[in-house]
């Protein structure tokens, strides 16, 4: 007995060390980011000076107005550091159960403080930001979105960027030629389904490794759109000219304080985006569905016993899934800008994967965490608008925050979460 006894007790020890190094670790960053918000703000802010934020539309729209958000730069900002600091000790001499919370509110407080200082004794639109921020999140939310069905049912869906691509190119060439803005949605919808099925006669039926599939379907994509757009659309203006879905102010909803502009005055992909996430969630966990995809993405041969067609739960998610990212490929034309430019999605997609990721591979948790990425876009466009002399951050860090905060987020996460145990695991039937 004290033989097998002693080695499970070394090994509980060392399982106990490990996690308050861990918990440390944690405790030793909070403390970090106190400091940096002392060193980086507070001692570049004067007594006296004041951040306002503007809690009203910019545009005349009808809305109850509130009064603007103005605080005391240098105090507010040494409270923000100094509850980081609180949590920081805490942490280092107590732990908390739930740290992943507390670093996501030490996060936060750090973008909070940063915002503070960034507009000392001026003002920035805070509605806006959040406005802007929804707008940015909807392609990545869709590839996120797209994610989840694939990965759900144990497919990988490296392929989502080349989606997104085909369906804004097809969105806006069908658009212009039919004059009918729908239309072009309806295209984007059909030429990204069509990428999901090769992807999953590739992935499925003959096999192949998931991740080359997707990216040789992203390559393609990539050069196909770049070729279309050099040789026509470029020439040609008038295959170039989709038209942008209008906003559509939702009765009511809209004109709510703060969250009426943010959410109910968008476009219709927007909506549509709301009502995906919503639908994904009630057939991912309410419906026979659902459970036969959730089997199938962890347990495949046992789902098969049971009388489950893997293939063909696999191949519906697969292309349903495409298709979702063709949604989120249309935004980038038809719903902003009206044209196609080369590479236009600009690693969205991918973005949109490490929002699956970082949302635990559920709609919810994606749509959440595509906002964040969407809140880092919006903010540095702002940013941008307050000038050098009031954010002495070169242009083209600003540029790379989005993608800065992806690698950030997927070197914290990635091991952390656990994907669908069949993921990227081909399925043989005996």
């Amino acid at each position: 007995m004290a033989v097998t006894t002693a080695p499970a007790a070394a090994l509980g020890a060392y399982a106990a060390r490990r996690e308050r190094r861990k918990a440390i670790a944690y405790g030793v960053f909070f403390l970090l980011v106190a400091a940096a918000i002392f060193v980086l703000f507070v001692r570049n802010s004067a007594p006296g000076m004041e951040s306002t934020f503007k809690l009203n539309p910019a545009t005349r729209e009808r809305v109850i107005e509130v009064p603007d958000l103005v605080v005391p730069t240098r105090e507010t900002l040494l409270v923000l550091a100094g509850l980081a600091g609180l949590l920081g000790v805490y942490q280092v001499v107590r732990g908390f159960r739930r740290v992943v919370l507390v670093l996501g509110l030490v996060a936060l407080m750090f973008v909070a403080a940063f915002l503070v200082w960034a507009v000392r004794d001026k003002s920035i639109n805070l509605l806006g930001i959040f406005t802007f921020a929804v707008a940015a999140a909807t392609p990545i939310a869709f590839g996120a979105m797209s994610g989840v069905m694939c990965e759900r049912s144990g497919v990988i869906n490296i392929a989502i960027e080349g989606m997104m691509l085909t369906g804004a190119m097809m969105a806006v060439i069908v658009s212009s030629v039919t004059g009918q803005i729908w239309f072009g949605l309806l295209a984007a919808v059909l030429s990204a389904g069509v990428l999901g099925v090769f992807l999953a006669v590739m992935a499925i039926r003959f096999r192949v490794d998931q991740i080359i599939a997707g990216t040789a379907i992203n390559i393609f994509a990539l050069g196909i759109t770049s070729f279309i757009s050099q040789r026509f659309l470029q020439p040609i203006p008038a295959l170039n000219s989709g038209g942008v879905f209008p906003k559509v102010a939702i009765p009511g909803l809209s004109q709510v304080p703060l969250i009426g502009p943010i959410f109910f005055n968008q476009t219709p992909i927007v909506y549509l985006l709301f009502l995906t996430v919503i639908l994904i969630h009630f057939m991912l966990f309410y419906t026979r569905w659902g459970l036969r995809t959730r089997a199938v993405g962890e347990h495949p041969r046992a789902a098969d016993t049971l009388g489950v067609n893997v293939f063909k739960i696999r191949y519906v998610n697969v292309i349903i899934g495409a298709m979702i990212a063709g949604i989120g490929g249309a935004y980038f034309t038809i719903g902003s800008v009206g044209r196609f430019d080369e590479a236009i999605t600009a690693g969205k997609g991918f973005i949109g994967l490490a929002a699956m990721i970082f949302g635990r591979w559920t709609p919810f948790g994606g749509f959440g965490a595509a906002l964040i990425f969407g809140f880092s876009d919006a903010l540095q466009a702002k940013l941008q608008v307050l000038g050098k002399a009031q954010v002495p951050i070169p242009t083209e860090w600003l540029l790379i925050l989005p993608y800065l905060i992806t690698m950030i987020v997927l070197a914290g996460v990635v091991g952390r979460t656990v994907a669908p145990a069949a993921d990227g695991k081909p399925y043989v039937k005996e």
